[in-house]
């Protein structure tokens, strides 16, 4: 049989390979150091647990919840939203929790894009802002990443070349993997073209508390008239370390948060009733934890770039997220990122996720996550050294020469 149609719309896995790899080599006893997936580490703090475990333990916390999020936990993002970006949110109407971000971006993209609709996304990019669309028959158009006059070249070209006319734009920043950030006055670039050329903004906040250099990411919503066009998703995965536990919002334009929740209505009945508790307790008293949690990424980025700068590979210092976005060394940029990253789990042991998997634009780059301690991150950048010392710099004794692109 022919493969249904949305899987036809969605290219093969680029990190397949690279976690086959891994697994046979983990099987075969290798100590493999996976800096791939940003999947943290840290433990969720206590204080959320216990609330989580007293709240199970109440009479019908049991039953069916709501799917756009219990009042207190939208609540409690509107007063975190308050203190945070001083941007006044009404919980009932500009709030609806999700099941993570992810999920919020999917949900949105059924909920408000028809067959060709044209989306600008950048790249690279987390593949969910475009394969999101992608599945719901959407069409995706490239723009850069970096935000500044490029940016809104690539816009203003979509804008007069798209048929139809772009529905939406995607922000990403603090960005996923690239880790550039964004200022407010590029914010209030985006909304006032967004304004102009009837377009929604789609932002992507989930890493706004993880930041190293006491510039708080700014939130798209700070900027005047911004409710008009613009949706912002945030997760309690960094923030908080609760990965797993799938929280994460939706905010801003009521026009999209009133369709989102109408789609989510007939998807699901939210998350567990006690976890939605114990998220709210995290928002209304949490900044210590978030701070700690910020540190232990910051002193991990500290050691990442000075231990891998004395192993022969200069990483640039991110000045957010909780990822590296790197360039492969000059000598085995020829292979692409998902060879050398074949080739780091080979000769090295450390796994890293290839840039090609975020768009076309990122195959000269890997991601390198922050998600091991220091004595690992240490030990990778050993593992390091010792690969770049032995690896013949014409790669001949390396790589075959049918595995070059």
């Amino acid at each position: 049989m022919d493969e249904f149609h949305k899987i036809r719309r969605l290219p093969p896995y680029v990190f397949e390979e690279v976690n086959r790899l891994k697994a046979r080599a983990r099987a075969a006893g290798a100590d493999i150091i996976d800096l791939g997936m940003g999947n943290p580490d840290l433990p969720t703090p206590r204080f959320i647990e216990e609330k989580l475990i007293e709240t199970i333990g109440k009479p019908r916390t049991n039953r069916y919840s709501a799917s756009k999020g219990i009042a207190g936990l939208r609540r409690a993002q509107a007063g975190y939203y308050d203190r945070r970006f001083a941007v006044k949110l009404d919980p009932d109407t500009q709030v609806v929790a999700t099941l993570g971000s992810k999920e919020g971006f999917v949900n949105m993209a059924q909920a408000i894009t028809a067959p060709g609709d044209v989306i600008l996304t950048p790249n690279p990019s987390y593949p969910i802002h475009a394969f999101g669309f992608l599945m719901v028959g959407g069409v995706i158009r490239s723009v850069p990443c970096e935000p500044g006059p490029e940016f809104f070249h690539a816009l203003e070209r979509a804008v007069m070349h798209s048929i139809p006319k772009p529905l939406a734009v995607i922000l990403c920043y603090p960005s996923n993997p690239t880790a550039v950030t964004a200022d407010l006055d590029f914010y209030k670039d985006c909304v006032a073209f967004a304004k102009k050329h009837d377009l929604f903004l789609l932002s992507d906040l989930a890493y706004s508390e993880i930041y190293f250099d006491d510039n708080p990411p700014p939130s798209v919503l700070q900027v005047p008239g911004a409710f008009d066009v613009a949706v912002e998703f945030t997760s309690m995965s960094k923030s908080f370390s609760m990965p797993g536990w799938r929280i994460g919002f939706a905010v801003g334009n009521e026009r999209l948060i009133a369709a989102l929740a109408r789609v989510k209505s007939y998807l699901d009945y939210g998350a567990y009733t006690p976890i939605q508790v114990a998220a709210a307790a995290a928002l209304n008293s949490g900044e210590a934890a978030i701070v700690e949690i910020r540190e232990t990424y910051k002193k991990r980025r500290d050691v990442m770039v000075e231990s891998f700068a004395k192993a022969g590979w200069d990483i640039p210092s991110p000045r957010a997220s909780m990822f590296a976005w790197v360039p492969i060394p000059e000598e085995f940029r020829a292979l692409g990122s998902v060879e050398f990253s074949k080739l780091l789990i080979e000769k090295a042991d450390i796994a890293v996720a290839p840039g090609l998997g975020f768009g076309e634009h990122g195959d000269d780059y890997v991601r390198i996550a922050l998600v091991e301690n220091e004595q690992r991150i240490r030990q990778a950048a050993r593992n390091v050294r010792r690969f770049f010392e032995s690896a013949d710099k014409t790669l001949h004794n390396v790589i075959p020469l049918t595995a070059r692109r």
